[in-house]
């Protein structure tokens, strides 16, 4: 039988129930797009000299309905889908960084599904401003009088240094020249939005003495930069933050903070230390910007507060338009702050209980996982100590306490298991330690554990 003989036309397979049932799942013309090349695939296989097991119409139709549904279900599958975060990396920048709080989650559902008054005064009855939302959180938890909202913290320092010191100079410590995720680095920030960088002191040693040295006519503001994702240790001296804004007062010169991670309120965190905000706030800095995915746990953006008057210059500024935030990342900002507020984001917000849970506390997890999995032909499991980080860029040098699921693949390297870890789905991201893949439960969300412990239990990796 001849090739064209055994492969049925485009129009007689759209016929078969399993391809129209496809053309209702993903629309007709993916369908037919597929089935063309599926079918032209089949064909050169067909005209192959090696014999083919295919040799009636029927046979070729049942195979192009697999290879058919097969391809589009690949091509139709999202590229960002949920993972199960058991690395003990708290803030982990390539897994979408801070999980939301469930009040967040649900906010920005209400908020994405239909309209809503991003834009819209509803006393008033006409346009209103989208800056406002978000504010009243931000001023009441940190002090500062007014606020304003931007995609992410390296926007955050755009935006700030184009308002206050286009074609001026700000001063900045060479000590505090970071480079942040991503190969992005203060200094370029700094010249993209048209301010002068003006270097200072030394990488390990600035005075007070260096800055008020720098400080002329062109002078547009002090920045202070904190040193969120690295540490300077050994000989080293940097003024105090009280020391700047005086120096700042005196010369009748604005001091900007880029806090980077941005902790809010004075509670101790074991491990992590992080400024406060509010600190900066009292302090007197004019503008101080940081992170809403970090140690805030809220959505990606980038948070300023500070005085009215730069404030307003701020969202006046046409870069605003630009780097603005959306409808949903204002809920989601929105709902995180007012768990803060009211006091209980140390077990609502993801990040936050995650960084205070004790080693005690992630050991009775582990101990039931470890329980659960007794008698694996191919797992062994052992709790062992071990830490977790805060990652992110935030709390560099932070190391928290944990217990770790320690895995064996018997027979299996655990480069091994770690790949088919990641094959489930949703897929467990670990990480390797001594040649041993370990789970840190820290980062897995409790509602996680169980999805965890089923997938472990019906593991079956074939023998490599």
């Amino acid at each position: 039988m001849t090739t064209p003989r055994i492969l049925p036309s485009i129009d007689r397979l759209r016929q078969r129930p399993t391809i129209h049932a496809l053309e209702t799942e993903f629309g007709p013309l993916a369908v037919v797009t597929a089935l063309r090349e599926v079918t032209g695939m089949l064909r050169r296989e067909l005209a192959a000299p090696e014999p083919s097991p295919i040799a009636a119409p029927e046979e070729a139709a049942m195979v192009i309905e697999r290879r058919t549904a097969a391809r589009l279900a690949a091509e139709f599958s999202p590229s960002l889908v949920p993972v199960i975060n058991a690395t003990g990396v708290i803030v982990h920048t390539n897994l979408g960084r801070a999980p939301l709080a469930q009040s967040a989650a649900q906010r920005v559902m209400q908020v994405a599904a239909g309209y809503a008054n991003l834009e819209y005064d509803l006393t008033a009855g006409r346009r209103g401003s989208r800056n406002v939302h978000a504010e009243q959180f931000l001023t009441r938890l940190t002090g500062a009088p007014a606020a304003v909202v931007v995609n992410n913290n390296a926007a955050a320092v755009l935006l700030v240094l184009a308002a206050l010191a286009e074609g001026r100079e700000a001063i900045v410590s060479r000590g505090e020249l970071v480079e942040i995720g991503g190969g992005f680095r203060i200094p370029d920030v700094m010249r993209q939005s048209g301010a002068l960088v003006r270097e200072v002191g030394t990488t390990n040693k600035t005075r007070a003495a260096d800055y008020e040295a720098a400080i002329g006519e062109r002078t547009a503001l002090i920045l202070r930069v904190h040193r969120s994702n690295f540490r300077i240790e050994g000989f080293t001296e940097r003024p105090g933050l009280d020391e700047l804004v005086a120096l700042g007062q005196r010369f009748d010169i604005p001091v900007v903070e880029d806090l980077g991670s941005g902790k809010l309120g004075d509670g101790r965190i074991p491990g992590i230390d992080e400024p406060p905000v509010a600190a900066s706030v009292t302090a007197g800095v004019a503008v101080c910007c940081f992170s809403g995915d970090k140690l805030l746990g809220g959505p990606q953006a980038g948070i300023i507060i500070g005085a009215e008057a730069p404030i307003a210059r701020i969202r006046a500024h046409p870069l605003m338009r630009a780097l603005r935030v959306d409808k949903m990342t204002y809920a989601a900002l929105e709902a995180t702050l007012e768990e803060f507020a009211r006091g209980r984001a140390r077990t609502t917000v993801p990040v936050t209980r995650m960084a205070t849970a004790t080693a005690d506390d992630i050991g009775v997890r582990a101990t039931t996982l470890i329980d659960r999995l007794t008698g694996h032909t191919q797992l062994k499991a052992e709790v062992v100590d071990g830490v977790s980080t805060v990652g992110g860029g935030g709390a560099p040098g932070s190391a928290l306490p944990t217990r770790l699921v320690r895995l064996t693949l018997r027979g299996g390297s655990a480069a091994t298991l770690a790949t088919a870890l990641r094959a489930l789905r949703p897929a467990i991201v670990a990480r390797i330690e001594d040649d041993r893949v370990v789970l840190d439960l820290r980062t897995v969300l409790p509602e996680q554990d169980v999805h965890l412990t089923q997938a472990l239990i019906e593991l079956a990796i074939p023998p490599s």
